[in-house]
């Protein structure tokens, strides 16, 4: 169940309107009155709010799924408020436990670096640059020293410790757990303190680790931040959370034309999803949608906006639109402009080797499957020979509807 809008006294309309951006998507607001007090005030005071996220560099495979609470961060920073990137070069070192049943190698200082290059590069697809404040935690976690640390260990017992999930279900199975992890929850604690955060976002997993930063606040005598926590996108797959271990996720880096199929793929109930949690549309526009497939037009005509949004977002608007004619090309039974090429030399080749050699399948067995199901065809045509032996010549070759090459064989 998401939150939603709930005043305990009257407020401005802006500061409503505010609220309900706040809750858009998300899981939970703690606490929301908080907030609403917090919103009421900058309100009065012309003073923009802090709202911070943290992310340590652990080079994970950057996908939509990612930018959900980007999204939110930047909707807060159109609101006017001072959104904070918060790049955990430091906590990068120990490693979150969070959704663990192990414990999680610590990264090397050099690994770090280079992942931090790459982030404010990501981050800046969907957040505004010139209205970011980017900061890393090394800042201030580095000059605390072992003294600081003790002193920070201090302000927090074990007994709670223990109550987190993910702790207390290797605890019981007896599964180990390095002193080190709990460590993190603290810094991240910590940031907040550091930042003076009004807002912390996360992902539903960083629950724990959020209301740390309330807890250290309140002992270092400041006024506990708000957290919001987002919900974990679902999948192409309309199942699992987009993983790319599951296969159904849409990589913020892959090119426009497989972007837009992608979106186009899911269904018609995880749309409106995708939607609320992807879309920078407001949501009286995305109702108004709604409201008009609900009467009769067609689904896909709401499908193709939000597929041009986001590839529009990731690449350029040209190259939506290209994306947009290459698939209604394809869907005819076309070939794509852009393909890849390439000549091979071993003529005549069995077709399972073709493709291996032409990047289409990783085996030649995996080829044979893709035969077997009808997913491979040659100059149009579906191929259902798999002991096929093709001579010198050009030929397209297809594999399922995305994946081509045009080869010439030697």
């Amino acid at each position: 169940m998401h939150p939603s809008v709930v005043t305990t006294s009257p407020v401005s309309e802006a500061v409503r309107q505010a609220l309900e951006i706040s809750l858009r998507g998300a899981q939970e607001l703690l606490p929301q009155d908080a907030w609403i007090g917090k919103l009421v005030r900058s309100e009065a005071s012309g003073q923009p709010l802090r709202i911070k996220l943290g992310l340590d560099p652990t080079a994970p495979d950057i996908h939509i799924g990612h930018t959900v609470v980007l999204n939110k961060l930047r909707q807060l920073q159109d609101l006017g408020h001072q959104v904070i990137f918060l790049i955990g070069d430091f906590t990068g070192l120990i490693g979150d436990p969070s959704g663990r049943n192990d414990t999680r190698p610590p990264l090397t200082p050099g690994q770090i670096r280079a992942n931090a290059e790459t982030y404010y590069r990501q981050a800046s697809l969907v957040l505004d640059p010139a209205r970011t404040e980017i900061r890393y935690n090394s800042e201030w976690s580095e000059p605390l020293g072992a003294a600081g640390m003790i002193q920070l260990a201090a302000k927090y017992t074990v007994a709670r410790m223990m109550e987190r999930d993910d702790f207390h279900k290797r605890f019981a199975s007896g599964q180990s757990i390095s002193v080190h992890e709990f460590l993190y929850p603290l810094m991240q604690g910590y940031d907040s303190v550091a930042l003076k955060s009004d807002l912390e976002l996360g992902g539903t997993d960083q629950k724990f680790n959020l209301l740390m930063g309330r807890h250290l606040q309140q002992e270092y005598g400041q006024e506990p931040q708000c957290v919001l926590t987002m919900p974990l996108l679902v999948g192409t797959d309309g199942v699992e959370k987009m993983s790319k271990s599951k296969n159904n996720y849409i990589g913020i880096a892959e090119d426009a034309n497989t972007m837009y199929a992608k979106v186009l793929s899911i269904s018609d109930p995880l749309m409106w999803n995708w939607y609320q949690l992807l879309s920078f549309r407001s949501l009286a526009e995305i109702q108004a949608l709604q409201a008009e497939v609900a009467q009769g037009r067609n689904p896909k005509d709401a499908k193709v906006l939000l597929a041009k949004e986001i590839t529009t977002r990731f690449h350029s608007a040209a190259a939506a639109d290209a994306a947009e004619q290459d698939f209604m090309h394809r869907s005819r039974g076309g070939v794509p402009e852009q393909i890849p090429q390439l000549s091979l030399p071993g003529a005549p080749l069995g077709i399972g080797a073709l493709l291996k050699r032409a990047n289409l399948a990783p085996s030649t067995s995996e080829a044979q499957r893709l035969i077997d199901g009808g997913g491979v065809r040659i100059d149009g045509s579906v191929v259902s020979d798999k002991g096929l032996r093709l001579g010198a010549g050009t030929y397209v070759l297809q594999v399922g509807k995305r994946r081509f090459a045009r080869v010439v064989l030697t």
